[in-house]
């Protein structure tokens, strides 16, 4: 005998005891059961009006829209957080060793290098220069190591005791654009300043603006000292500072000087004429002043690049 039930899904009564369950075979909006067989029920209420027995939970599968699906902290992706200038803060390299490899890392993203050349050349940081300083940020989780925000280097200038030169200014790529670069330069000169130096030297290709708006100008090129000795004398360092001049290709033969034979009887041969000058040879250009634009040098890299030196009194 089969009965039919007119009753929507949502109505249902359920048996909160967990009674043996039905299965009902909708059809629109009638049900038929079959009494004598009494199969198994699995009714699909609305989630909106499902009443849940709390002494028998049914298991439930959910699949919401990705708007709503919650993302688990731990597996998100890591992203740099923004620092806050107020909390940076500036710290040689060899007094954070813990922070050399995130160092390296952040120069190589800029300049790659061998790893082990760039750990080994961080390693080389001391208080009597070359200095590696870097650019830190407190790390948002507590106890963790601080991100590193940007890095530059400070060597001493040949015969310039009040001088500095600036290398290897770079700032983490995903943090540029945001003024920290003004103020790892802006450390700099506090740093230096602190510690009795006067003028800041540095090169550059293609930030020349953003120099020239610190108050940096176009200056000479100077030598940096890669070590510092004091039992070296200084003109021993000034001797392979020192770039030889370039010589013109020679296209025509050598002429070496020979000593004018002796003929055993009569006087001696007279020398032989000068060679006459070359019409192609140019005199050399008289030196000028350095142009002022910025758009303008005359110094050039081992590739051949314009090579923009800069100076700025601190």
């Amino acid at each position: 005998m089969e009965l039919l039930l007119s009753t929507s899904p949502a109505k249902l009564p359920l048996d909160p005891a967990c009674q043996p369950e039905l299965t009902l075979r909708v059809n629109l909006t009638k049900l038929t059961l079959d009494p004598a067989r009494q199969p198994e029920l699995s009714p699909r209420p609305r989630i909106a009006e499902l009443t849940l027995d709390s002494t028998c939970p049914p298991e439930m599968t959910l699949s919401p829209g990705p708007a709503e699906f919650p993302l688990d902290p731990e597996h998100q992706a890591e992203e740099t957080p923004v620092p806050n200038p107020a909390e940076l803060t500036l710290e040689p390299v060899h007094c954070r060793p813990e922070l050399l490899s995130a160092c390296a890392d952040l120069i190589n993203d800029q300049w790659p290098r061998s790893r082990a050349s760039r750990l080994h050349s961080l390693g080389q940081s001391s208080d009597a220069f070359p200095l590696c300083l870097m650019l830190l940020s407190p790390h948002p989780t507590p106890g963790a190591s601080p991100i590193v925000v940007g890095h530059a280097r400070l060597s001493r200038v040949l015969d310039q005791p009040h001088s500095l030169l600036v290398e290897t200014v770079v700032v983490a790529r995903a943090l540029r654009g945001r003024g920290f670069g003004r103020r790892l330069m802006e450390g700099l000169e506090t740093f230096a300043r602190a510690r009795g130096f006067r003028r800041l030297h540095l090169t550059t290709h293609d930030q020349l603006y953003f120099y020239a708006h610190l108050g940096y100008h176009l200056g000479e090129p100077v030598q940096g000292l890669v070590f510092t000795n004091r039992r070296l004398p200084t003109t021993f360092l000034r001797a392979f500072s020192k770039t030889p001049c370039p010589q013109p290709p020679c296209k025509g033969p050598v002429l070496a000087a020979q000593a004018v034979p002796r003929s055993s009887k009569g006087p001696p041969l007279p020398p032989p004429p000068p060679l006459p000058q070359s019409l192609t040879t140019s005199p050399p250009p008289s030196p000028g002043p350095l142009p002022q634009g910025l758009r303008e040098t005359r110094h050039r890299d081992l590739k051949g690049c314009p090579i923009f030196w800069m100076e700025k009194d601190i």
